[in-house]
C-alpha cells in the first residue's frame, strides 16, 4: 500500500470520526464543500423533478426557431449566491415569472432529501427572492451556541439556537410577554435559567414569583430585586407592581413634552423615548407555575386568586410602556383555570411550547397564533429535553434548544452580577433574604 493510499485512508477515516463525534467540525472541515458541489450539481435536475421550473419563455422559443436550435428546457429559479454557514448552506434564488415563494416553502422537504440535507427552511426577502437555509445535520442535538453578545440597549438577549443554526433571541421591546408551557422534565426550567442567565449583566429589575416555595428562582436570588415564594406575597408583590407602573406613567407625563416647539422624535409615549437620566429601569417579571396563582379552595383564596390575576392582566395590557415585562411559565394555561385567564393569555405574544401531555395543551400555546405549530409541539420526544416550539402572532414557528445550564452555573452568573441589582423603592419590602446564601466564587484563570 503507498503512501497515497495510506493518506487517503487516515482522512477517511478522519471525517467519519468527526462525524460521528463532532459534527460541526466534519461540517466545517469535509461537509459544507462536499454538500456545494452536491447541490450545485445536482441543482437544474432537482428543481425539475420538485416542479419549479417555469416553462420558456415565447423570446427564447422564438429566437430558438429564428436560429434553428433545439427547443430550450423548462428553466429553475436562478441561484444569486451561495454562502456557507457554521451549521449549512444559504442559497439566494430569484424566482422566474410565474412563481410563487409559497412553491419554493412547499418544497421544501423534497428538497431535503433530494440534496442529503438535514433540514431545508424558506423565507421570502423581498418580492422574487427566496432564501433557502439548508443545514447539514442535526444542530438541536449538541447544542453549541455561537459567541454572541445581548444587546443592553435594545434588551434583547439571545436564549436558544434555532434547528437551521441561528440563534434565537428574546426581544422584549419587539414582544413584550411571553408564555412557557411544558411538561414536567421538559426542559422549561433550563430555559428560564437561561433567560435569567443572560438578563444578570444587563440593566434591569428581575421580579421573580415562584410558589414552590422558590426552589427554582431562589438561588438566583442574588440578581433578583424582589421575589414572592407564595400566593400570598405575590399578590401583594404584583399589587407593589401596578403602583411602580403608575409612578413610572406619571414620570413619563411630567416629562413627556408635547409643546408646539417640541420635535416629533422628542415626544415621549414610553420609557424609551425618555432621556437616560430620567429613563426608569426596565423590570422583567418571570413566574414560575402560573397555575398555582390561579387555583383556590376557599372563597379568601378565590378573593386572592381574583386579584392577581387582575393585577397580571392589568401588567399586561399596560407595562409595555412603563418597561414592565411578563414571561409566565406553566404546563398548563387553559381556560379551566377560571375567568381572567384567557384575557391574560391574550395578551402574551411570544409562545414557547416544550414537550407537552396532550394536544390541548399545545392548542393552549399556538391554536390561536399558528396552528400549524400544534402538531409540531406533540411530537417532541421524551429524550430530547430542551427542545420547544416557539412562535408569535405573525403565525411563524421554529424548533429552537437551548443549550443545558445547571442551577449551580446560573448562580453564578446571577452572584457574579449581584451588584446590577438596580434600586427600586416599590420592590424594597419584596428583596429576597440572602444570609444565608453561599457565594461561590469561579477560580480565576490561569496565568499564561
Amino acid at each position: 500500500m503507498d503512501r497515497l493510499t495510506i493518506a487517503l485512508v487516515a482522512v477517511v477515516v478522519v471525517a467519519l470520526l468527526l462525524k460521528w463525534r463532532r459534527p460541526a467540525w466534519y461540517w466545517m472541515s469535509f461537509g459544507v464543500v462536499l454538500a456545494a458541489l452536491r447541490v450545485l450539481i445536482r441543482y437544474r435536475s432537482v428543481m425539475d423533478a420538485c416542479g419549479l421550473t417555469v416553462p420558456p419563455s415565447r423570446w427564447r422559443l422564438a429566437l430558438a426557431r429564428m436560429a434553428d436550435r433545439p427547443v430550450p428546457g423548462p428553466r429553475a429559479p436562478r441561484v444569486c449566491r451561495v454562502r456557507p454557514t457554521r451549521t449549512g448552506l444559504v442559497l439566494r434564488l430569484k424566482l422566474r415569472a410565474g412563481q410563487d415563494a409559497f412553491d419554493i416553502a412547499a418544497a421544501t422537504d423534497r428538497l431535503r432529501h433530494s440534496f442529503a440535507m438535514y433540514g431545508v427552511t424558506s423565507r421570502e426577502l423581498r418580492s422574487g427572492v427566496v432564501e433557502l437555509s439548508m443545514t447539514g445535520y442535526d444542530v438541536l442535538r449538541r447544542v453549541q451556541m455561537p459567541a454572541t453578545r445581548a444587546e443592553a440597549g435594545a434588551l434583547k438577549v439571545p436564549v436558544a439556537l434555532r434547528e437551521d443554526g441561528t440563534v434565537h433571541y428574546r426581544d422584549y421591546r419587539a414582544v413584550p410577554h411571553a408564555l412557557t408551557l411544558g411538561a414536567t422534565e421538559s426542559g422549561k426550567s433550563v430555559y428560564q435559567r437561561n433567560l435569567v442567565a443572560a438578563l444578570a449583566p444587563l440593566d434591569v429589575a428581575l421580579v421573580g414569583i415562584d410558589c414552590k416555595q422558590g426552589v427554582e428562582l431562589f438561588p438566583l436570588a442574588r440578581r433578583f430585586s424582589a421575589l414572592a415564594d407564595n400566593p400570598d406575597a405575590a399578590a401583594d408583590l404584583l399589587d407593589s407592581l401596578v403602583d411602580h407602573m403608575e409612578c413610572v406613567y406619571r414620570t413619563i407625563r411630567a416629562h413627556q413634552g408635547v409643546a408646539v416647539g417640541m420635535p416629533d422624535a422628542e415626544i415621549a409615549a414610553d420609557i424609551w423615548d425618555l432621556p437616560a437620566n430620567l429613563r426608569p429601569t426596565p423590570v422583567v417579571v418571570l413566574i414560575d407555575e402560573v397555575a398555582e396563582l390561579a387555583l383556590f379552595a376557599n372563597k379568601e383564596q378565590e378573593k386572592r386568586r381574583d386579584r392577581i390575576i387582575t393585577a397580571l392582566v392589568r401588567l399586561a395590557q399596560l407595562g409595555r410602556a412603563a418597561g414592565i415585562y411578563l414571561e409566565v411559565c406553566g404546563q398548563r394555561f387553559g381556560s379551566e383555570l377560571g375567568k381572567g385567564i384567557t384575557m391574560l393569555r391574550a395578551q402574551l405574544t411570544g409562545r414557547t411550547a416544550h414537550r407537552v401531555n396532550d394536544e390541548t395543551s399545545a392548542n393552549m400555546a399556538f391554536a390561536d397564533i399558528a396552528p400549524d405549530a400544534v402538531l409540531a409541539a406533540v411530537q417532541i420526544p421524551t429524550d430530547m429535553p430542551g427542545v420547544a416550539i416557539t412562535g408569535d402572532s405573525t403565525g411563524g414557528w421554529a424548533r429552537i434548544r437551548a443549550p443545558h445550564t445547571s442551577l449551580r452555573q446560573a448562580a453564578n452568573t446571577c452572584n457574579r452580577y449581584a451588584d446590577r441589582v438596580p434600586d427600586l423603592p416599590a420592590l424594597e419590602p419584596f428583596r429576597p433574604a440572602l444570609a444565608h446564601l453561599e457565594v461561590v466564587k469561579e477560580p480565576a484563570p490561569a496565568a499564561a
